[in-house]
């Protein structure tokens, strides 16, 4: 019997000698493997009895040795991850190991579409380039460079030229938690190698912030500039000009949209400003259209009846006033006014897969001076995109406007205009694009010159080199037919580089 003991108490050191060098071990690899450490340090089941306290004391000081590894400076006071119960995620010390989530952290995420292959599409598109991060906002660039090609015929002959184009373009979105801001412009310069045809330079910016006031309530604070050459085929272009006037637009609006249950209201106020540029002659003289100067105010309310949660027809109403800077134009007329208009409606959201509106209403506009006519016309807007497959996209537009005229005694006109744009992936790297849209001028005057109508179609590829540049094809052809006059014809190629960012 003495034998046995003596036999059992080395084995006894024997297990405790492997405990403590198993405990050793674990000390100092196991912030490299915490499964590891936890198992060496679990007491078998054979050791409940007196050498549980010793195993404990063991773990303990394991533990403590663990810590003082793998904690320093501020996180020294942080939970053990090893602690049996632990509610603590230890803390990567490479922030690159793992990319967070586009959505991680935003109140404002982006909704699921009705097709997945569309939202995938949508997100592979927003993911070609990385952009250029500043701070919460995201900025993605484009320089474009083109070389061009432009023969105009008319009832004078035929002109040809040849320029090179220079356009800047691109997006500045925010990613806050709640609202969002999101800018995008574009402007185009051009210089002409050959050809005395005037140059059409041209820009366009806008910007959109969105205040989530509250889960019903979403407000809209916009703004806008626009600039572009006056077309020559423009019924108030300076006839025999050889730069035509320099169009400025101004905008901004101010709306509000809030949710009654199955009711959605809203109600905002436009301003909008023109200015014009001195015209040249072939001489080198300057026409002053200074006169033409106005600014525009309006206020509108529209209401709106949820059916589904895809349609909405609404009505819409809207006054405003339109203020010139000279009371009385070069010809003595005093064009500022009023003008009203209302057009009812639907609306559709059908996701990425289909969403537009379409409206029909009527328009009217008055002015301070008795010897204009008024101007009165039924009003068709709206815009259409539709997916019909995946890579497939179909863009439609129509559009109402009256443009006021210069011309003495002329009210002026009502233009009604209508665009398409298809676009569809040919492969993962080629794009092809066709383009078609019509314009009509209708003058109301009984001495007005008769209507014009204009038609355009275009044709282009893109093909993506590579995720930061892409190379561009273009050929369109416009022409115009005047009742009174010999037809415009205009043919445009152009090839260029997109690089972006």
């Amino acid at each position: 019997m003495v034998e046995n003991s003596e036999t059992g108490t080395a084995h006894d050191r024997c297990r405790r000698t492997r405990r403590l060098a198993g405990v050793l071990l674990a000390s100092v690899f196991g912030f490299a493997s915490p499964s590891l450490a936890q198992t060496v340090l679990q007491p078998p089941a054979s050791m409940a009895g007196s050498s549980a306290s010793s195993t404990t004391a063991q773990s303990t000081t394991a533990t403590a040795g663990t810590q003082a590894i793998t904690t320093t400076g501020a996180d020294a006071t942080a939970t053990d991850p090893l602690a049996t119960g632990s509610t603590a995620t230890p803390v990567l010390s490479d922030a690159n190991l793992t990319a967070p989530d586009d959505d991680f952290g935003r109140m404002n995420l982006r909704e699921t579409t009705l097709d997945d292959a569309t939202s995938q599409r949508i997100r592979r598109e927003a993911a070609e380039t990385d952009g250029v991060r500043l701070g919460t906002m995201v900025l993605r660039p484009s320089l474009i460079q083109r070389f061009g090609s432009e023969t105009t015929r008319d009832g004078e002959g035929k002109d040809t030229r040849n320029y090179m184009e220079t356009g800047l373009k691109g997006s500045l979105t925010s990613d806050w938690s709640r609202h969002e801001l999101t800018i995008g412009g574009e402007g185009y310069w051009q210089r002409n190698f050959s050809g005395d045809s005037a140059t059409k330079p041209s820009a366009n910016l806008n910007a959109d912030l969105r205040l989530d006031i509250s889960r019903d309530t979403i407000a809209h604070i916009t703004g806008g500039y626009s600039f572009s050459r006056e077309d020559t085929n423009d019924p108030n272009a300076i006839s025999g000009a050889a730069v035509q006037s320099g169009v400025h637009m101004y905008n901004g609006g101010l709306s509000v949209e809030h949710d009654f249950g199955k009711l959605r209201g809203t109600v905002g106020a436009d301003l909008e400003r023109w200015q014009y540029s001195d015209a040249e002659l072939s001489d080198g003289s300057k026409v002053s259209l200074s006169d033409r100067n106005r600014l525009s105010g309006s206020l509108r309310g529209r209401i709106g009846y949820e059916l589904s949660p895809a349609l909405t027809p609404f009505t819409e109403v809207s006054v405003g006033h339109v203020a010139y800077d000279d009371k009385e134009d070069s010809d003595g007329y005093r064009r500022s006014g009023d003008f009203y208009a209302a057009k009812a409606g639907i609306s559709a959201d059908f996701g990425e897969k289909l969403r537009g509106e379409i409206g029909l209403g009527y328009r009217q506009q008055q002015f301070d001076d008795n010897r204009l006519k008024e101007i009165g016309a039924m009003t068709i807007d709206g815009n259409v995109y539709w997916s019909p497959q995946q890579g497939t996209d179909v863009n439609l537009g129509l559009t109402t406007t009256i443009d006021p005229s210069t011309t003495a005694g002329l009210s002026g006109s009502v233009i009604y205009a209508l665009t398409a744009e298809v676009e569809h992936r040919l492969r993962s790297n080629l794009v092809a694009r066709l383009s078609g849209s019509s314009r009509w001028t209708e003058y109301q005057d009984d001495t007005a010159p008769p209507d014009t109508v204009t038609y355009a179609t275009g044709a282009g590829l893109t093909w993506n080199v590579n995720r930061y540049l892409d190379l561009t094809a273009d050929l369109s052809y416009e022409r115009t037919e005047y009742k009174s006059a010999a037809d415009s014809n205009v043919m445009r190629a152009m090839v260029g580089l997109t690089a972006k960012r």
